[in-house]
């Protein structure tokens, strides 16, 4: 076991403060810069009209071909979280480790609750691929090799992107794949939360019919997800459910990646760091459906 690993496990399997911020503090050395793998880093394209409708776009200048894109929506529990800012570790290491694989890499920042309840994040996630499918062609990304990667409340709303919640009836989902690290998919199976009903609205009989496991077992869209062992009990539930839905629904297993020894944070706080052992697996789901 490598000393990394010893120090996480020590965190425990609570998501508290102290182990989000005593994770950020192993990761935020590791992490790679844009500017170490030569990217080119462009910031903040308005996507929609509010403030938070904002992106940064990572891409490699030198690159000839169209580049599949990969579009990070982050966490937060629905009520915090970003993109990151120039000069931070996270999640600018999103952008590099998506350019050193040979993609084109997006993070972008979305609506929070209170202010702004469900169907917020799907709304958003819907502007923003419309946003770039219009200009992917000018930062060498291929508008037609899209895969959206979405953590905790950020896999979530991917979630319910696939799902067309908050979209037109019938549209399409304009996207060769999805990578959900630790999402929330069934409300019911969730139980209580003052930052679920922040997003999803106090009357819980009303979150059966915003919840995505249904959607999730049912698509035929290419989708990735994973679980680490130390997270909380509530999202080693969710993977459980959403494992035993797409079987009875597809008789098919899901693409659920299990990663040893991390926590509900670590898994994307890792990425392009020497101690990566998600990035690989995501880089390789890239390019089996951009293919």
């Amino acid at each position: 076991m490598s000393d990394l690993s010893t120090r996480l496990r020590a965190l425990g399997v609570a998501f508290t403060p102290d182990q989000l911020n005593g994770t950020r503090d192993l990761y935020a050395p590791l992490a790679p810069t844009p500017e170490a793998v030569g990217a080119r880093a462009r910031r903040n394209f308005h996507y929609g009209r509010d403030d938070r409708h904002v992106l940064d776009v990572f891409a490699h200048p030198g690159k000839v071909a169209l580049s599949p894109v990969v579009v990070f929506v982050h966490g937060g529990g629905f009520v915090q979280g970003d993109k990151g800012k120039e000069g931070e570790p996270f999640y600018n290491n999103f952008g590099a480790w998506a350019v050193r694989e040979g993609f084109v890499g997006v993070t972008m920042t979305y609506r929070l609750a209170p202010a702004h309840g469900w169907p917020a994040g799907p709304e958003d996630i819907e502007s923003a691929i419309h946003f770039l499918r219009q200009g992917l062609r000018a930062e060498g990304g291929d508008p037609d090799r899209i895969v959206l990667i979405g953590q905790s409340a950020g896999a979530t709303h991917v979630a319910s992107w696939i799902a067309r919640q908050g979209c037109a009836p019938g549209s399409p989902t304009p996207v060769a794949g999805a990578v959900l690290l630790s999402g929330i998919y069934d409300l019911a199976l969730a139980g209580p939360s003052p930052m679920h009903d922040a997003y999803y609205g106090a009357d819980r009989a009303l979150h059966p019919q915003r919840s995505t496991l249904s959607a999730l077992a049912a698509t035929s869209l290419p989708c990735l997800f994973t679980i680490g062992e130390l997270e909380p009990p509530l999202f080693q539930a969710q993977a459980a459910a959403l494992v035993a839905a797409r079987w009875a629904a597809q008789q098919r297993y899901p693409e659920m990646h299990y990663l040893p020894g991390h926590n509900h944070v670590s898994s994307i706080m890792q990425l392009g760091s020497p101690e990566d052992d998600l990035g690989p697996v995501m880089a390789a789901f890239v390019r089996r459906v951009c293919a």
